[in-house]
């Protein structure tokens, strides 16, 4: 049986739900960041600029990495 009060909207519930957590945000940036690394490799990469566009293209492992590893914490699951 579920509560009343939990099928109803509220505002505060609203807003509760608006928000996102600070570890999704997180992922987001991290995200954010490799794509935008890729991309800018690929343009380098196919304007000419073949040496930049891979060592760029390097920084998509190593954002992700480290994501993962600040995301996670060190825990040792």
């Amino acid at each position: 049986m579920t509560h009343p009060s939990s099928t109803t909207s509220s505002p505060a519930n609203t807003a509760i739900r608006a928000t996102r957590s600070p570890i999704a945000t997180s992922k987001a940036l991290f995200f954010a960041a490799a794509g935008i690394s890729f991309a800018l490799s690929v343009w380098l990469w196919f304007s000419g600029d073949r040496e930049r566009g891979l060592f760029v293209g390097l920084w998509v492992p190593s954002i992700l990495s480290a994501g993962g590893l600040l995301l996670t914490g060190g825990r040792r699951d």
